[in-house]
């Protein structure tokens, strides 16, 4: 079985055999170029965000867009059900991350991030310009049932938390877990899995030392939240990779918790400007 994650050595000699998504803006894929032979699926035209602005406190925001829609956006960009897909953006793989658990949620589990972005990619590899013929298809998803995919929702959030036996990860900033998370949660921001000059992961042993550092071990029950679910893609991605195998993906995330009244904890004002402090210095 082919990894989740998979290395631009692993698609440059498979690039016959996969369908690899471009998740950039349009200008970006047909102006600066893109892996050849990719289709453009631009971040804003799978999130139900394109229906509500990010950061205005609607629960629905950056959630999934619904399975018409879906069909619509894949079925334009030429994919089918049975395609291998591989997706990258330009930004370490976080939105190409995204549209990866939007195709597990509606039913496509043949997925796989690019250990990289394209500026890794264009380093050493060809990249093509302008904007391919696609031959349209009809594809058909399926709708997300309870407890066929790592979606979780508001309700198995606070059971579990009142629970208490799972690890809480906020991977936001430190300064917006600071301001108010999750009851419990312990702040990772999703970028410290990746490695700036690479562009792609860093290596499994780090990463799984900086989750140690953080309490979390694959044999742990881990919940993830951000905002809007975008940040917490990538790590969900990351953690599967490593083969943890009880991840839960709160997709509502900070955003529907709060538009809920849930109850959020702060952290003290010394911690807070410890983590301020901290932050500033690696800037």
């Amino acid at each position: 079985m082919t990894d989740i994650v998979v290395s631009a050595a692993w698609l440059a000699d498979h690039l016959g055999e996969v369908r690899v998504v471009d998740v950039r803006d349009a200008w970006e894929f047909d102006g600066i170029g893109h892996v050849p032979g990719a289709v453009n699926v631009p971040f804003d035209s799978f999130r139900a965000a394109e229906h509500a602005a990010e950061g205005e406190g609607d629960p629905s925001t950056g959630m999934l867009p619904g399975v018409e829609a879906w069909e619509a956006v894949l079925s334009d960009a030429g994919i089918e059900p049975d395609d291998t897909l591989v997706a990258y953006d330009d930004t370490h793989g976080v939105f190409a991350a995204r549209f990866l658990l939007t195709a597990l949620a509606y039913g496509h589990d043949d997925v796989h991030l690019l250990d990289g972005d394209f500026s890794a990619w264009s380093r050493d590899h060809e990249v093509e310009r302008g904007t391919p013929d696609i031959a349209e298809t009809s594809y058909e998803a399926r709708e997300p049932e309870p407890g066929s995919t790592p979606f979780v929702d508001y309700e198995t959030v606070r059971e579990a938390i009142d629970e208490g036996d799972l690890a809480v990860l906020d991977t936001r900033e430190p300064w917006e877990w600071a301001e108010g998370h999750l009851p419990g949660a312990v702040q990772l921001d999703w970028r410290e899995l990746v490695d700036d000059e690479s562009r792609g992961l860093k290596s499994d042993e780090e990463i799984q030392s900086i989750l140690a550092d953080h309490g979390v071990t694959p044999e742990d029950r881990v919940l993830l939240y951000c905002n809007t679910a975008r940040r917490i893609s990538h790590t969900y991605v990351v953690l599967r990779h490593l083969g943890y195998e009880d991840v839960l993906f709160y997709e509502g995330s900070l955003t529907e918790w709060e538009a809920r009244d849930g109850p959020l904890e702060s952290a003290p004002e010394s911690e807070s400007e410890s983590k301020s402090a901290s932050e500033s210095e690696s800037v």
